[in-house]
């Protein structure tokens, strides 16, 4: 063998002894704490020992060892499928389900009367439940009140009077015009729809004397509706005006409608225990009646973040709660959390977590468990 070749060897075999002795007189200074299975089962031995595969246990020394921290081996973690994601600063949405009817919108009903004594003279074809346009004609009439005031116009036409008290009993501009133009009195009137909408009541009749103020027609503009809906008491002081809706007809369970808070009624039931709200609905196909069962879904958040988790990342177990955190190289942190509201598949959490810290979300039950067999394999070894 060449001299350089042995002189090699010998250098090589010199480094590696060094080490060992290194590495050796490192460990001896270093207390062993127990020996842990090799596959990273939560088996300890406090004495070498080798598993059923003839592999033996690997020591863990003072100051490796964290006693909170749970020790996961890489093959084992690939296999069990575990996820983390990062706790996170966010706005939670709280989805608030209540059930509710559909209302008219107070605001989009018109009833129809006259501010004179009127004698019908003939009444349109409109029935109840037809949509009529504003500016149709809905009734003929005669007015003996109206018949005077247009009288004293038509003699002083000049006299702000005379045109004023035509305008307080209401007379259509098209009935003065008309005067203006004919220079003479028509008979009798025409009285036009005020609004589109629909004809929700019909109370006049040809040949009938109706009083001033009494109701001849009601027309209600339907495309826009309200949802009323009864929301709990421990749920309504979340709820804000301007908060989106998504409501659901029952009678279309393929349709939803969008819709925003536009009221929370300023008392309580007494009876129910539940507040009141008002939800605006656009109708534009008219596709919500009146009296309709809706479900109602209400987006209720607070205006600040919160530092939220995946709801999978809590292990619930009725006593307390619990998150695993991800210190990396398969060590895992069990974490007691308090929590707050829920939304969006998010839960806050108020207290045990920083935003960033990384949660585990998925297979948390499995090293749960395993934390669960290593404190009894704890106490067990302990109570010897």
């Amino acid at each position: 063998m060449p001299f350089y070749r042995l002189t090699g060897a010998l250098a090589l075999a010199a480094v590696l002894a060094c080490a060992g002795m290194a590495a050796a007189e490192e460990a001896a200074q270093k207390r062993i704490l127990y020996y842990r299975n090799p596959m990273g089962l939560a088996d300890t031995s406090p004495v070498p020992k080798k598993d059923g595969m003839g592999m033996d246990y690997i020591p863990v020394y003072e100051g490796e060892d964290d006693e909170s921290a749970i020790r996961i081996a890489p093959g084992k973690l690939q296999r069990t499928g575990v996820r983390t994601e990062p706790a996170t600063s966010r706005t939670l949405a709280t989805k608030i389900r209540v059930p509710g009817t559909i209302q008219l919108d107070e605001r989009r009903i018109t009833l129809v009367s006259t501010r004179a004594t009127a004698f019908i003279e003939q009444v349109a074809e409109v029935t109840t439940g037809e949509r009529v346009k504003k500016g149709q004609a809905l009734f003929r009439f005669y007015s003996p009140e109206i018949a005077s005031a247009a009288a004293q116009y038509f003699a002083n036409p000049g006299f702000e009077g005379a045109r004023r008290r035509l305008d307080v009993l209401d007379v259509p501009a098209e009935f003065i015009t008309e005067i203006d133009r004919a220079r003479k009195i028509p008979l009798s009137l025409d009285w036009r729809a005020p609004r589109d909408g629909i004809v929700f009541e019909r109370n006049a009749f040809e040949g009938m004397k109706a009083e001033p103020g009494q109701q001849l027609f009601k027309i209600v503009d339907l495309q826009k509706v309200w949802a009323l809906v009864d929301v709990a008491e421990r749920d309504f002081s979340r709820i804000k005006p301007g908060q989106k809706v998504v409501v659901q007809a029952r009678g279309m369970p393929d349709r939803v409608f969008n819709g925003v808070v536009g009221l929370v009624y300023p008392q309580i039931n007494k009876d129910t225990r539940t507040a009141r709200v008002r939800v605006e609905l656009q109708n534009p196909e008219l596709a919500l009646r009146p009296d309709m069962y809706v479900d109602a879904e209400i987006f209720s958040g607070d205006d600040g973040n919160v530092i939220a988790a995946p709801e999978s990342a809590v292990i619930d177990s009725g006593a307390k709660q619990l998150v695993l955190i991800d210190l990396g190289e398969g060590r895992f942190e069990p974490r007691e959390v308090k929590l707050g509201r829920r939304g969006e598949g998010f839960v806050e959490i108020r207290e045990g977590v920083a935003e960033g810290d990384r949660l585990v979300t998925s297979a948390n039950f499995l090293i749960d468990a395993e934390s669960n067999l290593k404190a009894a394999l704890k106490n067990f070894g302990d109570s010897k």
